[in-house]
């Protein structure tokens, strides 16, 4: 009866001689069952294929496929190895990115998440500013939902967030403050309460809105607004959280949106939309920067620094959105 290796020597066996590509075409040959196939997907011959296959066979002394007429089929010990190789080889992609990730932050790469509201709020006014005063530091601009961006700091994905105030900052992080925000309530330049000042809610309540995506904050506020009235209102059938599809619609059907007015400020700077004067505006937490607690790197500092600057210039120059 033949000698069954441990999994020591067999450890031992993989660690000095195996290689990825035997995982490359273990994991194709467990895909598609055919060595013509895996030769194709792989960019090799079908020679060097079926050589891979059976040198890692006599690594492991255990018959991984079977073959027959019509290709290959994956024995049970194929089976219970498919998963495992698939992780090795998911790891190592991972490592690719992390390695790449460190590469490009030592030489001067930061990578930013950002919502909606901190786009127009923060980067349009700021960002290329900074690309003329630092082309030597490439951003990488992720925009990103609210839920995503926390995740995205976790896993290293991005360098900083720029986002609403959380109520409970990620670990090793933290939050400054950049931006006060309110929400605003906007139309066409058109519409029938375009230029109207000192509104209270009651005179909306009979208006048809474009409603924000459910979940938003300022779908909760106009939810509570209306409902504090005792009011349903009227509301067109398309849900956004996008911009400039929020603009175009607002424009488009004649109708009242209740946004963040960092999402919609650089159109209302540029006349495509007017404030309606409503008050009071419901409550809203400032935009910021989530940056590393410590050990953030120089070109994520010179960001995060360049911004913060900005921002307090524009506050004290003023905007016609500020009115």
């Amino acid at each position: 009866m033949p000698h069954t290796p441990s999994a020591s020597v067999l450890l031992n066996r993989l660690q000095a001689k195996a290689r990825f590509r035997h995982l490359q075409v273990l994991v194709r040959l467990g895909e598609l069952n055919s060595i013509r196939r895996t030769a194709d997907a792989l960019g090799l011959s079908q020679p060097a294929v079926t050589q891979c296959l059976a040198d890692l066979e006599r690594l492991v002394e255990i018959r991984l496929f079977d073959r027959h007429a019509r290709g290959l089929r994956v024995t049970r010990a194929g089976r219970d190895v498919l998963p495992l190789a698939r992780r090795m080889l998911d790891a190592l992609a991972e490592a690719s990115e992390a390695l790449t990730a460190a590469r490009q932050r030592e030489e001067g790469v930061v990578r930013v998440a950002a919502i909606t509201g901190a786009v127009g709020g923060l980067l349009v006014p700021a960002l290329p500013a900074f690309a003329l005063a630092h082309p030597e530091i490439t951003v990488h601009v992720h925009e990103t939902a609210p839920e995503q961006w926390g995740l995205q700091l976790a896993r290293g994905e991005v360098d900083l967030a720029l986002v609403r105030q959380p109520a409970v900052t990620p670990a090793g992080f933290e939050f400054r403050p950049l931006l006060a925000d309110r929400f605003v309530v906007v139309c066409r330049p058109g519409h029938r309460l375009a230029g109207r000042r000192g509104l209270a809610w009651a005179a909306l309540a009979d208006s048809t809105w474009l409603p924000q995506s459910v979940g938003s904050a300022a779908r909760a506020a106009l939810d509570q607004l209306m409902g504090d009235l005792g009011v349903q209102p009227r509301t067109v059938q398309v849900l956004t959280r996008t911009a400039p599809l929020t603009v175009a619609l607002v424009e488009a059907l004649d109708v009242l949106a209740l946004v963040p007015l960092s999402v919609v400020r650089p159109w209302i700077d540029k006349g495509a939309l007017v404030v309606v004067d409503v008050r009071p505006a419901p409550p809203f937490p400032p935009l910021g920067i989530v940056q590393p607690a410590e050990a953030a790197s120089q070109a994520a500092l010179q960001f995060a620094s360049f911004i913060g600057r900005s921002v307090a210039l524009q506050a004290v120059a003023g905007t016609p959105a500020d009115a």
